[in-house]
């Protein structure tokens, strides 16, 4: 079942229910999941993400809850980057560096809506082109992308791309989960797991440094779940430098199985992730402070975490990352599934 309620200024809001009742709502502005109801294992329905109590505080949304980020998601360094001889220059938004496709982002922009409803499952399918020179990337970018929510309570996410010119795209949503539901503890007793051999290396701007690291005999070993607390107090430079917890991009290794997951053991809830996606970029909520009213409560540091399926900006100055690089004869599809599930 889907439901629209009009907003101000044009933005409109899509609720989504499967026959569980689990209930996902979208905003057209931004792509942004505002909110998403999930049972825990006595059947309770509740939210797992981080939303604002006022639909007004979107408008700005200096940490991206919920959106859909693009053309690249990540930092650019200096906010430039070199295509076929040629120099382009980004719009800054975090000091000299290009944050999630800039200051005028797809977080920023109203998406054309299409709900759909199938034998097993209803969605919205949201699309929007970027045109040559938006933000100062090249090429006519036609986006489409699709949340799909199933009966059997896996949220698809599919990511389609095509372009008249050579250009850089990753594409992600930029959900905070919080298992406790309805946010009522931070994720420090939460576990997560990325099933990950190498982590990329960050300098004090939080730029990759070029180097692979190694998870093993680190806090970023989470090819088993480990509880974040264990990984926030930890010693180690690079938890330091991203404030006292993880904002760094993560290998996929090439086993079978969830390629990342997130457990609760109080509620029971259980998110495990697939994706075609080379990697993701998983961020602890280290930046989050008390000062953002949120639906249920004020936030804080460490109120929730995010999965980022993506591949990585330092491609575009470092050998040895996976190519961001969409040309005219080619279309970008990649597709992420989170599976809701107790134990």
């Amino acid at each position: 079942m889907i439901e629209k309620t009009a907003l101000q200024d044009g933005w409109e809001l899509y609720t989504v229910t499967n026959t569980n009742g689990m209930r996902l709502k979208v905003l057209n502005f931004g792509g942004i999941i505002t909110s998403l109801e999930v049972p825990d294992k006595h059947g309770n329905l509740e939210n797992v993400v981080l939303g604002y109590r006022n639909f007004k505080d979107y408008q700005a949304n200096p940490n991206y809850f919920g959106a859909l980020i693009g053309r690249v998601a990540g930092r650019i360094q200096n906010s430039r980057f070199e295509l076929e001889g040629k120099t382009y220059q980004l719009e800054a938004n975090e000091g000299k560096h290009h944050l999630h496709g800039g200051p005028n982002g797809f977080h920023q922009v109203l998406w054309k809506v299409e709900p759909f409803e199938e034998n097993q499952a209803s969605g919205l399918r949201l699309s929007y082109t970027s045109e040559d020179g938006a933000g100062g990337y090249p090429g006519n970018l036609q986006v489409v992308v699709t949340y799909t929510l199933t009966n059997d309570n896996k949220l698809v996410m599919l990511y389609e791309a095509a372009t008249d010119k050579e250009t850089p795209v990753t594409l992600t949503n930029h959900s905070y989960f919080n298992l406790s539901g309805n946010l009522k503890k931070t994720i420090a007793k939460q576990q997560a797991m990325v099933n990950s051999d190498k982590f990329t290396e960050l300098d004090e701007e939080l730029i990759a440094s070029g180097r692979w690291l190694d998870t093993a005999a680190s806090p970023f070993d989470l090819r088993s779940f480990k509880p974040l607390e264990d990984v926030f107090s930890a010693p180690h430079e690079q938890l330091r430098i991203a404030g006292e917890g993880i904002d760094h991009y993560f290998l996929f290794s090439d086993e079978k199985g969830p390629k990342a997951g997130l457990y609760d053991p109080e509620s029971g809830r259980l998110m495990t992730i697939e994706s075609d996606q080379p990697g993701l970029v998983l961020y602890t909520g280290n930046g989050l402070d008390e000062t953002l009213e949120l639906k249920e409560r004020m936030s804080e540091k460490y109120l929730g975490i995010c999965f980022e399926t993506q591949a990585f900006p330092a491609a575009l100055h470092h050998d040895g990352f996976p190519s961001l690089i969409l040309r005219p004869d080619e279309t970008y599809r990649r597709e992420t599934v989170l599976t809701f599930t107790v134990k």
